[in-house]
């Protein structure tokens, strides 16, 4: 699988975005905004999310985007949510709804230098 890559510098703080494809329920668009949503960082493609690894998240949305109108972002950095070292990392994505809860592998990686 091949990947996009986002370069973040160990130094910064902000956020890192990405976008999520939301399926319709029962027929109807769904807004994810009200469920909780996760991220995960893990420096290794064979390595899975622990109860641990998951950090807060926050929804943005943009409705001018048809393809991924939502994106879920976490703060990464020093003062962040979460300070990574240096290296490259998969990012996951959870989205807790009721009674589903998807994991999903963000279409990108992240490298932090």
């Amino acid at each position: 699988m091949g990947y996009n890559s986002i370069a973040v510098s160990h130094l910064s703080l902000e956020y890192v975005s990405v976008p999520v494809t939301v399926t319709t329920l029962a027929g109807a668009a769904y807004n994810p905004t009200g469920d909780t949503v996760q991220m995960a960082f893990m420096p290794q493609a064979t390595q899975a999310p622990g109860s641990a690894d998951w950090q807060t998240a926050i929804w943005s949305t943009d409705t001018s985007d048809l393809l991924y109108p939502y994106s879920a972002n976490c703060l990464i950095g020093p003062g962040g949510t979460i300070t990574l070292g240096i290296g490259t990392y998969v990012i996951y994505v959870k989205v807790t709804d009721s009674p589903e809860i998807p994991v999903l592998q963000a279409p990108m990686q992240l490298e932090v230098y």
